[in-house]
């Protein structure tokens, strides 16, 4: 993966090709930023020029080393993300027991986001980890003479997820680096991030990506016009996964889109109604088997449209960008019920719900108690 290949963040990867080039590459990198941004594919490209710079470029011997990065098989470029058991792995899980699975998920679209990762190896309604059989799994990858005899690379991706001792592990790698072995961190929330291994890394932030390179990345790759590409760029806001996302009406939005829509709706039949208690109740032990990061993105994903219903109901139309999948879904209608008079409470309760699922809170409490609480509030009156 070339940087040409990279969209957009044209200083990023130009400040990333002279680090290279004039042979000054920090140890230990932390890459911020959303995945959607283009973390990974930045951090591949980026080990691809570590990898491959020890070669005449344009050589056989410099083609082969791109080659092998490109399909992700370069014996020095080693890979940890989150994963749990599933039905073939049954206990201490590490990523290279789905590494195959994760090079098929990378080279579709390096874009991906975690809850697509876990739907791709078949554990969504779990919590992806970075555990401590990991660290041991990390520590013998660190220990490892480089095959090629230059650089090794380890990219370990949502690292927000590695837990305690996988963390410490990382610090103490950084602490007592090994000689020319670069580690990138990459993560969409830094503040998860332990302290001490921020402070020792330098940081790079990877900023949203324009409207208008998702846009001609649309182009290149899709058989749509430059307007159509444009209205799908700005709906994205920043995220070119996101954008394909819409483009294809799949991936994680949809599958929000169908809860929230089922939750409001039954949350607004619910005033008086046992059986719509009950339904509410279901969907909240439903979406309580979900792991946690998945929980809390839907927690953002109802702001979002919560705030998109009161552009809607003041009209504010320029800012409007949602339109469901589901056209027996009326923004326009479901408008009038978000107001001034209780969308400050309503998104209180939706970031209340994050903050406890973030702590390991009951999930199926926490979204019983904000289920109950929003049939009362979608049913407030507005006062002017």
């Amino acid at each position: 993966m070339d940087f040409s290949e990279i969209i957009g963040n044209h200083h990023i990867k130009s400040h990333l090709q002279q680090t290279v080039k004039n042979g000054r590459i920090p140890h230990a990198q932390l890459f911020c930023g959303i995945n959607g941004s283009g973390l990974l594919p930045t951090a591949i490209a980026y080990a691809q020029s570590i990898l491959c710079w020890q070669y005449e470029k344009e050589s056989p011997e410099y083609e082969a080393c791109k080659n092998k990065v490109s399909k992700l098989t370069h014996p020095d470029l080693h890979f940890v993300y989150p994963v749990n058991t599933s039905e073939d792995i049954k206990k201490n899980a590490v990523s290279d027991h789905y590494s195959e699975a994760w090079r098929e998920f990378v080279l579709n679209n390096p874009y991906a986001s975690l809850f697509e990762w876990l739907q791709a190896i078949g554990i969504e309604k779990k919590q992806g980890n970075i555990s401590k059989y990991e660290a041991e799994s990390i520590g013998k990858k660190i220990a490892l003479k480089s095959y090629e005899g230059g650089y090794k690379v380890l990219i370990i991706w949502m690292a927000e997820n590695m837990n305690a001792e996988c963390s410490n592990k990382i610090l103490k790698i950084i602490e007592e680096p090994t000689d020319k072995t670069v580690l990138l961190l990459l993560t969409e929330n830094e503040g998860q991030i332990l302290t001490t291994i921020k402070s020792r890394c330098q940081k790079l932030q990877l900023p949203l990506l324009t409207a208008e390179d998702i846009a001609n990345q649309l182009v290149k790759n899709n058989d749509i016009d430059f307007s159509t590409a444009m209205q799908i760029a700005r709906r994205s806001h920043g995220d070119y996964n996101k954008s394909l996302q819409l483009l294809e009406n799949s991936g994680e939005d949809k599958v929000f889109e169908e809860w929230f829509i089922n939750w409001v709706r039954t949350a607004f039949k619910a005033k008086g109604n046992k059986s719509s208690i009950n339904q509410l109740l279901e969907w909240s032990e439903m979406l309580a088997g979900y792991g946690r990061e998945t929980q809390k993105k839907f927690l953002f994903y109802c702001i979002e449209i919560f705030r998109q219903a009161l552009i809607t109901n003041y009209g504010a139309e320029s800012l409007k960008y949602f339109e469901a999948n589901d056209k027996s879904f009326s923004l326009q209608k479901f408008a009038p019920f978000v107001h001034q008079n209780n969308i400050f409470d309503i998104i209180e309760r939706l970031e209340n719900a994050s903050y406890y699922i973030e702590r390991n809170g009951n999930a199926k409490v926490i979204f019983s108690d904000m289920s109950i609480q929003l049939t009362r509030l979608i049913h407030k009156k507005e006062i002017i």
